[in-house]
């Protein structure tokens, strides 16, 4: 099964100043602020939605096809990429842009400064998936995640004039696209992915209730934080699932990308819903333990043992013959 993942290829750069943004802040010259903060650590982290979802479905075995744009800068990041089991040839490297970039300083209080620059990420809307499907031979599912907004448009359109099934997923965009691009990318998705807020957003800014939403999906698949996730079909049960015990609460970002790596993965390894609900728990438990989007390991037999304690023995032997 041949899956697309569209979305936004960043790094991020993460900083730390061990004092307090607002010692350094003179109330009466707020209008010409020039300050320069010596940091004490630097951390380089790889990002984007696109590459997170596609790292998490390689570790589980699936080979995704990464579609975005990056920076002649990408040279390393794709290495890695490859390693970890993605297809990074449809990736469009910009001539004149680098690899969209967060560049963030966090302080003792955890207050943040931070600015992201999209760079290469602007150059998405020129990809066009005919050209990605005829290499591969065809797409079975693509997933348009957060990107320039003029992508996400492009593709939605391009797969229903090509009869491509398609998976919403707005994520960080649905904030700033209005309830017209919201209502286009939406309807005739196979699949919608949104978090709980974000359904109200969806529901809000479109004008549209919830099961007028479902009548124009065929999925609709929202997850729900620590207490998992809901699945929903007009006309079928509801689907509910919770997530595996945490070890630890390291870091919560990536979390929902790792969880829509292990659902398509399963959707590849055409499991149940429940059982693809449950991969991406798993996997998203992984990925909050660890400090940092891709920087966890799965091992199999580590994998598998919270998988069957969590799940029980039948899910666990339908998912341990595929990743074995």
């Amino acid at each position: 099964m041949h899956i697309a993942v569209t979305g936004s290829i960043a790094t991020d750069h993460l900083m730390s100043f061990p004092g307090r943004f607002a010692d350094q802040l003179v109330a009466d010259q707020l209008h010409t602020v020039s300050l320069s903060f010596l940091v004490d650590t630097l951390d380089v982290r790889r990002g984007g939605v696109g590459a997170n979802i596609s790292f998490g479905m390689g570790q589980l075995g699936v080979r995704p096809i990464l579609v975005g744009a990056a920076g002649p800068d990408f040279g390393e990041y794709r290495a890695w990429l490859d390693r970890h089991g993605v297809d990074t040839a449809s990736v469009r490297i910009s001539e004149v842009l680098h690899t969209a970039r967060f560049v963030c300083t966090t302080d003792a209080d955890h207050n943040q400064i931070g600015s992201f620059y999209t760079g290469a990420m602007s150059e998405a809307r020129l990809i066009e998936l005919k050209a990605v499907a005829d290499r591969v031979g065809g797409l079975d599912l693509v997933l348009i995640g957060a990107d320039d907004p003029e992508a996400m448009l492009r593709h939605t359109e391009e797969c229903r004039n090509r009869g491509i099934p398609f998976a919403a997923d707005f994520s960080q965009q649905i904030a700033r696209m209005d309830g017209d691009d919201i209502r286009v990318l939406l309807d005739g998705a196979a699949y919608l992915f949104s978090n709980e807020y974000e359904k109200g957003l969806i529901e809000s800014k479109t004008g549209w209730t919830a099961d007028e939403i479902l009548d124009r999906v065929g999925t609709r698949v929202t997850t729900l934080g620590a207490r998992g996730v809901r699945i929903e079909r007009t006309g079928e049960p509801v689907i509910e699932v919770g997530c595996p015990e945490e070890d630890t609460k390291a870091d919560p970002t990536g979390v929902g990308d790792a969880f829509r790596a292990g659902f398509l993965a399963g959707l590849a390894w055409q499991v149940s819903l429940e059982r693809a609900a449950q991969l991406g728990c798993m996997l998203a438990t992984l990925v909050i333990e660890t400090v940092g989007t891709q920087e966890y390991e799965l091992s199999r037999t580590h994998f598998m043992e919270r998988f069957t304690k969590t799940y029980g023995d039948d899910a666990a032997a339908e998912v341990r013959a595929h990743l074995a």
